[in-house]
C-alpha cells in the first residue's frame, strides 16, 4: 500500500476547501433569494409618529409589546410533536363541505339586522345594524410570506375576492401571515373602505400602498365610530389579547395584537383574533356585552403553547366570561397549523358546549347565519379520529383554575 504524500494531502485539502467556500457562497446566494422573495410581504417597521405612539403604550415595554400574563412555550415538547403530526392534520379533497357563492345573498339586508358569515379560518363577514365588516382577510393561496412554500389553503375562498360587497371596515388582529396576507392586502389596498388594526400594524398597510388616511390605529379598550350611508354608526373596540406579532425572526412582538368588540344600536359582537385564557375576557364582557355572538378561535392549540392558542375546551369557557348568547368557532378547517386533527376543533367544541349549556353554530365555511335564529349544528365535516381535552389538554396558565360543577367533583 503507498501511503500518501504530502502533495496529495494538499491537493485533497484545497478541494475541499474550495467544496466548503462554494456550499457557503450557494447556501449565502440561496438565502438572499428566499428573502428577497418575501422581502415586500415582510413589511416594516413603525417609525416617527407611529412610533412615538407605540411608545407610549401602557402595553409596550422595553422595546416591544408585551402580555399582562405572559406566554409560557414548552420548546422541546413543541419540537416533539411537530414532528409526529395527527394523521389526519390536514383536510382532503371533499372533506370540507364548502358552500361556494357569487355574494348576491349580500344584496338583500339581513331581516334580523344581524348576520355572520364564516370564510374560513378567521375570515368573516359580519353584517350588524346596517354596516359591512370583514375580519382578518385572507383570499390568497399560503400562511405564508412566499409564494412557494407554506402552509397552503385546502380550499378556495368561498366567495371569490371580486364578488364580495363593499364594506364599510377591514379590521385586522395582528400581523401573522395567516390573519395578514400580504397578497390580500395588495388586491384590497385601493378599496374605499376604513383598515382598522392595533397600534403598529398600519405601517405595514402604508407601506403596502393603503392610504394612510384610510388606516385606523387602536390601542386596547380604545374604539372608533364607523358610520353607514344610511347615517347608522357602530363603535369598533380594540380590546385585549393574549397573544403575539411578528412577520420574520427579527420583529417579534414590535406591533400589538388584539381582539375587537362591535357595539351598534341593536347588536353586539365579539371577534376574538388570536390569544390564550386570560382574565380580563370578564372585564371584556362586563363593559361591551352581552355579546349576540362571539366568534373565538378554536384551532391550531397544543400543550406545548397553551398561552398562544386558547383550545376548544378554553374557548367555551371564553364565551361564558363575555357574556354570549350564542358562540362560533372560528381558526380552524383551512390550513394545517399544529399537530392535532383538522376536526378536532369542532368535536371537542361540541362536547364542551354540551357540557355547558352553551348554544353553538359550527356553520359550513361560505354559510351564512343569523344568531337570532341559529341553526342546527349539522356535522358536515367527515367522520375521523379525534383526541378529547382529557387526552390532550390546553390549560392556559396564570388564569385562576375554574371549580368543577358539583356532578364532576371528584
Amino acid at each position: 500500500m503507498i501511503a500518501p504524500t504530502r502533495t496529495t494531502w494538499q491537493t485533497w485539502r484545497r478541494r475541499l476547501g474550495r467544496l466548503v467556500l462554494g456550499s457557503m457562497v450557494v447556501g449565502l446566494v440561496a438565502t438572499v433569494l428566499i428573502i428577497a422573495s418575501g422581502w415586500r410581504a415582510f413589511g416594516t417597521r413603525a417609525s416617527g409618529e407611529r412610533r412615538v405612539r407605540m411608545e407610549a403604550s401602557p402595553q409596550y415595554r422595553d422595546g416591544i409589546f408585551v402580555n399582562p400574563q405572559p406566554l409560557w412555550n414548552d420548546i422541546l415538547g413543541a419540537s416533539t410533536s411537530l414532528l409526529s403530526p395527527s394523521p389526519v392534520a390536514s383536510a382532503h379533497e371533499g372533506d370540507v363541505a364548502v358552500l361556494f357563492g357569487d355574494g348576491s345573498q349580500f344584496n338583500t339586508p339581513p331581516p334580523s339586522g344581524l348576520r355572520v358569515t364564516w370564510l374560513g379560518h378567521s375570515t368573516l363577514l359580519l353584517e350588524i345594524d346596517g354596516l359591512r365588516i370583514l375580519t382578518d382577510p385572507l383570499f390568497g393561496e399560503r400562511a405564508s410570506p412566499f409564494t412557494w412554500v407554506g402552509p397552503k389553503r385546502w380550499y378556495p375562498p368561498p366567495i371569490a375576492l371580486e364578488n364580495m360587497p363593499a364594506v364599510d371596515a377591514v379590521v385586522i388582529s395582528h400581523d401573522h401571515h395567516d390573519h395578514l396576507q400580504y397578497s390580500t392586502i395588495e388586491r384590497i389596498k385601493d378599496w374605499n373602505t376604513t383598515f382598522i388594526v392595533p397600534i403598529g400594524v398600519g405601517a405595514h398597510l402604508a407601506y403596502w400602498g393603503v392610504p394612510p388616511e384610510h388606516i385606523v390605529e387602536l390601542d386596547w379598550w380604545q374604539p372608533t365610530r364607523l358610520t353607514g350611508t344610511s347615517g347608522a354608526g357602530v363603535d369598533v373596540v380594540c380590546t385585549p389579547a393574549r397573544h403575539a406579532s411578528g412577520r420574520h425572526l427579527l420583529d417579534q412582538n414590535h406591533t400589538l395584537w388584539a381582539g375587537y368588540a362591535v357595539v351598534g344600536p341593536a347588536h353586539r359582537l365579539f371577534f376574538s383574533g388570536d390569544t390564550g385564557l386570560f382574565p380580563a375576557m370578564t372585564e371584556i364582557g362586563e363593559r361591551f356585552g352581552p355579546f349576540d355572538v362571539s366568534m373565538i378561535e378554536t384551532g391550531a392549540y397544543n400543550p406545548a403553547w397553551p398561552d398562544w392558542h386558547i383550545g376548544p375546551e378554553q374557548a367555551v369557557r371564553a364565551a361564558g366570561m363575555l357574556r354570549s348568547k350564542l358562540m362560533l368557532p372560528i381558526h380552524w378547517g383551512l390550513w394545517s397549523l399544529a399537530p392535532h386533527g383538522w376536526t378536532e376543533p369542532a368535536e371537542r367544541v361540541l362536547v364542551e358546549a354540551e357540557r355547558r349549556h352553551m348554544p353553538i353554530v359550527v356553520p359550513r365555511p361560505g354559510h351564512s347565519i343569523e344568531p337570532s335564529q341559529p341553526p342546527p349544528v349539522v356535522r358536515w365535516w367527515p367522520s375521523l379520529p379525534w383526541q378529547t381535552g382529557a387526552q390532550n389538554p390546553i390549560v392556559s396558565r396564570l388564569v385562576d383554575p375554574e371549580p368543577l360543577p358539583p356532578a364532576l367533583t371528584p
